[in-house]
């Protein structure tokens, strides 16, 4: 197959997701493409065709191509949908059978209902809009004031789940008098428990629903903040806390399962967070003689046990856990070979967080430092921070609980390693 596209541009292809734009000669857009990761997914175009999918058997058609990334996978999906029905590309067709093709529809209720169709649940609907179009003497029972779509391999699951969690829409029964699920959770307005009214839960829930939904995501966000300090002003403080919240998630959408397993066959990378490895600390000091300390590494938000390192202390007098992490932390530090982390988490307050920004300055090492305050008997959970800035508090927001089980394996591990040199010594 001829490559008319150069290895320089398709290296400036960046990992992150979005969308991208094949066109022709003639400088015709041919295709629209979604993907998790932009250069792995363009890059596999032009490494020979591997299926009968008609727009890898005509690559050859393609003499540039272009790309717009986005925040999140829930972005490039809704701006593949919106692109391809603006440009109706050729090579853009919708089979017939093709069930993988979903649509977001809004209903046309008291309180509108989100629910989600299949392509042929959609041309079923179409085809009984049209007979009630012909005849009006046929009543059509199911109405939508909105269809967003379609959307090729979507998992709608994780779709839906995820709008929920970002704009807290109900599919609750209205003024039923007992509290959903949902509502128990903070995320449904209370159209089952009648807190809210109709023109505000289309005012509060659909609008900005419809707006995302357009592909107007900074919009969303800049009605939403100018929403929270206006009611902080008023010293509506429950509601400041749920369009903060709405905010953050909004600004760090988690969305990698939203396509199916299926759908990019040969992506081989996924969307990382800026803070995907953890090196988490931990002092264990049982008097003079078992003093110890403990690093493990998090990545992904899972255990990698093949990083994991133990120390035993061996300057440190007296019982000092500010001291014996300042002496882990020293020796860490001198193996520029392991690789470093996002974050030093750290287990202990204010002075261990101190101790560790300290030793970072030294070492002329800028990341992030946060601490988890244990308190008694470990139920406490405070977290601390060496440089409060906002991006990191947002990012611990929705990551407290890898960076708990981060701070309790480091705790475990560094018992462990005490155990078994007490064992050793009697």
């Amino acid at each position: 197959m001829e490559v008319n596209i150069s290895t320089k541009k398709l290296l400036l292809l960046p990992s992150t997701p979005g969308v991208y734009l094949f066109y022709d000669n003639k400088k015709k857009l041919i295709y629209v493409g979604k993907a998790t990761s932009l250069r792995s997914r363009v890059q596999s175009y032009f490494r020979g065709a591997r299926s009968s999918r008609p727009i890898e058997q005509m690559m050859h058609e393609v003499e540039d191509i272009q790309w717009i990334a986005t925040d999140s996978v829930l972005e490039a999906v809704i701006l593949e949908a919106n692109t391809i029905k603006q440009k109706n590309p050729k090579y853009n067709i919708i089979g017939k059978d093709n069930k993988s093709w979903n649509y977001i529809c809004i209903t046309r209720d008291e309180y509108p209902r989100i629910v989600t169709l299949r392509q042929h649940e959609m041309k079923q609907y179409l085809e009984e809009k049209e007979k009630q179009i012909k005849n009006w003497s046929i009543p059509y029972s199911k109405e939508y004031d909105f269809v967003f779509g379609p959307y090729p391999g979507l998992n709608t699951e994780a779709t839906m789940k995820l709008l929920r969690k970002l704009f807290h829409y109900s599919d609750c029964k209205p003024h039923s008098g007992k509290p959903c699920l949902y509502r128990q959770m903070g995320i449904c307005r209370g159209v089952c428990t009648g807190e809210i009214s109709p023109s505000e839960y289309e005012k509060k829930v659909i609008r900005p629903l419809v707006s995302f939904l357009k592909g107007n995501k900074k919009k969303v966000i800049a009605d939403f903040q100018k929403e929270m300090k206006k009611a902080s002003k008023e010293e509506r403080f429950e509601d400041a806390t749920v369009l903060r919240n709405q905010i953050t998630r909004l600004e760090r959408i988690q969305d990698i399962a939203l396509l199916n397993k299926n759908f990019f066959e040969y992506e081989l990378e996924s969307f990382k967070d800026p803070y995907s490895r953890i090196e988490a600390y931990d002092i264990s000091n049982l008097g003079e003689t078992g003093k110890v300390g403990s690093m493990v590494v998090f990545e992904d938000g899972n255990p990698k046990k093949n990083d994991y390192r133990k120390f035993k202390i061996k300057t440190v007098s007296g019982q000092s856990d500010v001291d014996c992490l300042e002496e882990v932390l020293e020796r860490r530090l001198n193996h520029n070979e392991w690789k470093y982390p996002n974050l030093f988490l750290i287990d202990g307050g204010k002075p261990q967080v101190n101790r560790a920004k300290k030793i970072l300055k030294k070492y002329g090492i800028e990341l992030p430092v946060i601490g988890i305050a244990k308190g008694p008997e470990r139920k406490k959970n405070e977290f601390v921070f060496a440089n409060p800035e906002s991006e990191i508090i947002k990012w611990v927001s929705t990551h407290e609980d890898v960076l708990i089980r981060a701070r309790d394996e480091a705790h475990r591990f560094a018992i462990q390693y005490q155990r078994s040199l007490r064992k050793i010594t009697k």
